[in-house]
């Protein structure tokens, strides 16, 4: 089960991918997901795995939305996967601030949403890492009527290092609009699963980020979102989402951890609900323990 896309625009004109799976029969309920700082919606919520000549879409969290009856929606913000690219993106890094902050991303959330509640009167959203942020944002700050809303592997406040993050991804921590992303310090930071990772990487490469067969790029808003964060600046303010809303994390998260999800979640004051899924890293949703992922934000949005 693959996705099929389609363009929608956001309120400035700028085009956007919104890819859609839908389940067997009709559909009362839509599920809207928002990924994170790096990697494009569709390498992150419907990479298309190949094992021995077969597809396996066992690691597509849209897949296991249409199986479990609900139509399945996945937005690329600007500057990611097969969404237009921001101008700055077409300058030399250095030549530009970040240019995708959440307020803005948050409008490409805005745009997406439009067009699923357009056709269901019943919308989820569900943010991943970054997309907890823009979709926190959203959820304070946009025109909607959501149904649910999921922070899954969220940055709230984290009590780490901002340090820790650009050391990792060899970013200078003043900030340029975009940094590179290359295959073999990627797949030395994933490892794991071959084909998992040959099937996002080729995601990447083959969308609208795609520099060369080696190298992809990434705006660095959403690291200059995360630098706020540490500083103990609330992108978005947790009491004032006003919709049902599940945290969630992998119990192995270093990025998301603990402190910082159930700082989160005390800080909701709408109906909350707050789960750990063992065994999960930052990626749960590809991770050995997807399936138990799945299930949870599954019965977490029968139940509301």
């Amino acid at each position: 089960m693959q996705p099929t896309p389609a363009t929608v625009e956001s309120a400035d004109g700028t085009e956007l991918r919104l890819w859609e799976l839908d389940p067997e029969a009709d559909a009362t309920e839509a599920v809207l997901y928002v990924h994170g700082s790096i990697t494009c919606s569709r390498a992150l919520f419907a990479p298309p795995v190949v094992r021995d000549g077969d597809s396996d879409d066992s690691h597509s969290w849209l897949a296991a939305t249409a199986r479990q009856g609900r139509a399945a929606f996945a937005v690329d913000i600007r500057g990611y996967g097969d969404s237009e690219r921001p101008p700055e993106l077409h300058e030399p890094p250095e030549a530009n601030d970040p240019p995708v902050r959440a307020p803005l991303a948050a409008e490409d959330i805005q745009a997406a949403y439009d067009a699923v509640a357009a056709r269901y009167d019943t919308v989820h959203l569900v943010g991943v890492s970054w997309g907890t942020m823009t979709g926190g944002y959203f959820a304070v700050h946009g025109d909607h009527d959501l149904a649910s809303l999921t922070q899954c592997a969220p940055v709230y406040l984290p009590p780490w290092s901002f340090d820790d993050i650009t050391t990792a991804l060899n970013v200078d921590a003043d900030l340029d609009a975009y940094y590179y992303q290359r295959y073999d310090a990627v797949s030395e930071r994933q490892g794991g699963d071959d084909a998992l990772f040959e099937a996002i990487w080729q995601t990447q490469v083959e969308s609208n980020q795609g520099e060369d067969p080696e190298t992809y790029i990434a705006q660095a808003g959403a690291l200059a979102d995360t630098k706020a964060t540490v500083e103990g600046e609330r992108i978005y303010d947790a009491a004032a989402i006003d919709c049902p809303t599940l945290v969630v994390r992998g119990d192995e998260d270093a990025i998301s951890v603990r402190e910082d999800a159930v700082g989160l979640f005390d800080e909701l004051a709408c109906r909350k609900e707050y789960a750990e899924i063992g065994g999960g890293d930052h990626y749960v949703m590809h991770g050995d323990s997807r399936a138990a992922l799945y299930d949870a934000v599954d019965a977490f949005q029968s139940r509301v």
